[in-house]
């Protein structure tokens, strides 16, 4: 029967095959598995329980996974405590494997991403946002007409590039032409990745994590794409938004995709509070024709609302902006929403 279910989900996520090959197999209850989730990274498997339904069985479904898909390694992620409260801080079991196996690559179109399945909770890549960050590669692609399809072959310079702090230097974001591309609380840079491959001249990746930036570099590095002046600013996504508007910087494409929560130097980010007047103030960043995508995984947020009020944000500097689209989680992500641990709300906006 285990197994049996395993086949159908792993079915279902079918035509993701040929484009990644880092994608959820296993979704919680609308895959016949609730409380649990399986992600697949390349050949790593990453089990977590959200929930205590399928934890009598753990090692059932952990065996059975390793027979059906004969991985490198199964990590294996609790959640929650014992009396059922969500945990940050994770425990962390290989149950299958080695641990050295739990570092590698996947690979997500034309982007090649570095995960570590044992860093932290989060591996490096976010899967429910794989769709957004390919339509914005195929955005830049459109923009330029020159950005490749195939991954180029740039020599990659150093990734050990000094971190921006406090305050860019005032080449931050500039270039001697080409789109511009902005990734706010940008974690590993992959949005910029894609971004770069489509032909954007300039990514800057903003994230307050010096950390999480290398790791973002490391990705640049993977991908042969050569580290340019500004492209990387550790600090608080509103200051350099602020900085930027001073220096009159502009934008082709904003990704704003927030936590729910974050502190930095006192000030605490709060989604339900902080977020609209935040894109608002990213709005006036915007060239003309350009985009604005703007996503949370706030559970409260019910997404056409969402996007009622993103729109109504950017329009309080663009009046003629509009919705291109909104959505929540890819294919792979069945039933998303129907959990707090599964759900998304985005919502693209162009002028």
């Amino acid at each position: 029967m285990m197994k049996n279910l395993l086949r159908t989900a792993f079915e279902k996520r079918a035509s993701l095959f040929e484009v990644t090959d880092a994608y959820r197999i296993v979704n919680g209850a609308a895959d016949g598995f609730p409380g649990l989730t399986l992600d697949r990274f390349g050949d790593r498997l990453q089990v977590q329980f959200f929930g205590p339904e399928m934890l009598p069985r753990r090692r059932e479904f952990v065996d059975a996974v390793a027979a059906m898909f004969n991985p490198a390694c199964i990590i294996v992620k609790e959640r929650l405590s014992r009396s059922g409260k969500s945990l940050e801080n994770a425990p962390m079991e290989v149950a299958f494997g080695t641990r050295d196996a739990a570092v590698g690559t996947v690979r997500e179109g034309n982007a090649r991403f570095h995960v570590d399945l044992l860093d932290t909770v989060n591996p490096g890549l976010f899967l429910d946002m794989r769709h957004v960050r390919l339509e914005v590669e195929d955005r830049f692609r459109a923009m330029t007409g020159e950005g490749s399809k195939k991954i180029p072959t740039l020599v990659a310079m150093r990734t050990k590039q000094q971190v921006v702090k406090c305050c860019p230097p005032a080449c931050a974001g500039m270039t001697s032409g080409g789109p511009r591309f902005l990734n706010l609380f940008s974690y590993t840079c992959s949005f910029s990745v894609h971004a770069r491959l489509g032909g954007a001249a300039v990514a800057t990746n903003a994230d307050i994590s010096g950390k999480i930036l290398d790791k973002g570099r490391e990705n640049y590095a993977l991908n042969g794409l050569d580290l340019r002046p500004g492209e990387f600013f550790r600090g608080n996504a509103l200051e350099y938004v602020r900085w930027a508007a001073k220096k009159g910087l502009k934008f082709d494409g904003i990704v704003l995709d927030p936590p729910s929560f974050a502190r930095f130097k006192g000030f605490n980010f709060n989604v339900r509070e902080h977020l609209m007047p935040l894109v608002s103030e990213c709005a006036a960043l915007l060239n003309a024709g350009a985009f604005i995508m703007v996503s949370s995984n706030y559970s409260e947020f019910a997404l056409d609302t969402f996007a009622r009020d993103v729109l109504a944000a950017v329009r309080s500097v663009h009046e003629k902006a509009r919705t291109a689209w909104k959505r929540g989680q890819d294919i792979d992500f069945a039933g998303s929403g129907a959990t707090k641990d599964s759900c998304l709300v985005a919502t693209l906006v162009e002028l």
